[in-house]
């Protein structure tokens, strides 16, 4: 499973490479813009798991793109922390009322910064960091990389591993092949999109291998979901 991506939006080039140096260091894949039309763009083109986002920022400012972010259904649930030398709290209020997810004042601590993208992330992409995720009789456990379903071990290739925890994470969620094959395979490699199709198949006949019924939920014309 690829690592979180981060997307980085700030202005000050020094303050920027801090971050992008950190973030790196934790394994995380990095993007990064120096301008709100920039992310914009970026968020656009793929979805980061998680945006650093800086208040003040030329063209477009930080709490606008946070506004527009928040406001699409698409792109509603990446945690957004904004950052911001503004340390009133009339200003940390607009900042969480227009939707972002935390709220650090400049000047901050890296080590804090760090924590607080780990505890979002844990939030929203749990395998990654190495979580147990549950659904129904059906547990993960990301670090050790067992499957186990009403008790009994399972056995996963890891690419079927990798889908399992991506619909572990939402379940319910409607996954297009498209985005099962950037989530599980990655952006820099082609694959046909009826590979999806195939481990799919597999992981569905794993996971009923000792009975039970499929929990994977195909949607015609969509994609599929876990329940």
């Amino acid at each position: 499973m690829q690592a979180p991506s981060v997307l980085v939006v700030e202005d000050e080039p020094a303050q920027r490479e801090v971050l992008i140096y950190n973030l790196e260091a934790e394994g995380f894949r990095v993007a990064q813009a120096d301008n709100g039309e920039e992310a914009l763009l970026l968020v656009a083109e793929e979805a980061p798991d998680l945006i650093v986002l800086d208040w003040m920022l030329p063209n477009v400012s930080g709490i606008e793109v946070c506004r527009r972010l928040k406001s699409r259904p698409e792109t509603r649930g990446v945690p957004i922390i904004m950052l911001s030398a503004r340390s009133e709290e009339v200003d940390l209020v607009r900042g969480l009322e227009t939707g972002a997810d935390d709220y650090m004042v400049k000047p901050y601590s890296v080590v804090e910064l760090m924590a607080r993208v780990r505890t979002q992330l844990r939030r929203t992409r749990p395998a990654v960091l190495g979580e147990t995720l549950e659904y129904a009789d059906i547990t993960l456990d990301a670090e050790t990389h067992r499957v186990h379903r009403d008790g009994k071990a399972l056995k996963l290739g890891p690419t079927e591993f990798r889908l399992l925890a991506t619909f572990m994470e939402k379940p319910g969620r409607v996954w297009s092949r498209d985005q099962l094959l950037d989530r599980v395979w990655g952006r820099e490699i082609y694959v046909d999109t009826r590979t999806v199709d195939v481990h799919v198949g597999r992981l569905r006949k794993a996971l009923c291998a000792q009975g039970g019924e499929d929990p994977i939920r195909t949607v015609r014309g969509a994609g599929y979901a876990l329940g």
